[in-house]
């Protein structure tokens, strides 16, 4: 499930209070400093005035967590980063729905890990979507399993200037009663939401 704190922190000249959370391979801050970086870019990881310092993209960040704090943070950034089927959960005993075409290597390697790809007895669905449409044909098409419990990734492409973001996938699933639980970078192009039915609709069903 990651790690999340709240503490001060300083990256370049900024300086504010934010709430930091920690999953494999991202650290995400939010607050005074919202930010969302890979943690494989980070540099000079180390612990100094009870204080986690490292730099990334040219800027040093010191995160206030005190000693305790940085020291289990520090470990948990320097460990050995987990191959992207274990990110997505998939595993040699995983069935795999894929909707839309997979067009990143690293994904296609990911799904090479799964039991099989198929779209009966699925335990994870994988749609890869680029545009308003194809997110909505994905969640027509995986309508029945996701009311079933079934959690889907939603694979899309990464910064601005696309016809599909963040904050369109997620107002357009939590619409459709899914709540976000978990994010995942699949490469430099492309990055992942994972999406489950909300606990009270499951309990309905």
């Amino acid at each position: 499930m990651g790690r999340e704190a709240r503490c001060k922190c300083e990256y370049g000249e900024s300086v504010a209070e934010v709430k930091v959370h920690l999953e494999p391979g991202l650290l995400t801050l939010s607050g005074g400093i919202s930010k969302t970086l890979l943690t494989a870019d980070f540099k000079n990881i180390k612990v100094l005035d009870d204080q986690l310092t490292f730099k990334v993209a040219g800027k040093s960040m010191r995160l206030h967590l005190g000693k305790a704090g940085s020291e289990k943070w520090a470990v948990a950034l320097q460990a050995p980063p987990p191959s992207l089927a274990h990110k997505l959960g998939i595993t040699i005993e995983t069935v795999v729905r894929t909707i839309g075409p997979v067009l990143d290597d690293a994904l296609l390697a990911a799904l090479d890990e799964a039991a099989r790809i198929s779209a009966n007895g699925a335990h994870l669905i994988i749609a890869c979507v680029e545009t308003p449409e194809s997110l909505g044909a994905a969640l027509k098409a995986a309508k029945a399993q996701l009311e079933k419990g079934v959690p889907i990734w939603m694979v899309y492409l990464k910064g601005p200037g696309h016809a599909l973001n963040e904050n369109l996938i997620r107002t357009e699933l939590r619409a459709a009663g899914l709540m976000d639980t978990k994010i995942a970078s699949v490469s430099a192009r492309w990055t992942a939401l994972r999406f489950n039915l909300r606990k009270s609709q499951q309990e309905v069903k």
